[in-house]
């Protein structure tokens, strides 16, 4: 008797052809959500340091 692994499992439900553009929604999520904290960091950075003005010339770049 062949039993399939949890993990084999789980990778058999993410290819499934209707799951896939799901899961790749969630890697976009998670990847602009990166950006947006990695930027949030930077500006607290600045602000903490007193060149609230450069916040502005940051974002333009």
């Amino acid at each position: 008797m062949g039993r399939i692994s949890g993990f084999q499992q789980f990778l058999q439900i993410l290819t499934v052809p209707d799951n896939v553009p799901i899961i790749a929604m969630m890697i976009l999520v998670m990847f602009f959500t990166y950006i947006a904290l990695k930027q949030a960091r930077r500006n607290d950075q600045l602000i903490e340091h007193g060149h609230r003005e450069r916040i502005i010339d940051e974002m333009r770049k």
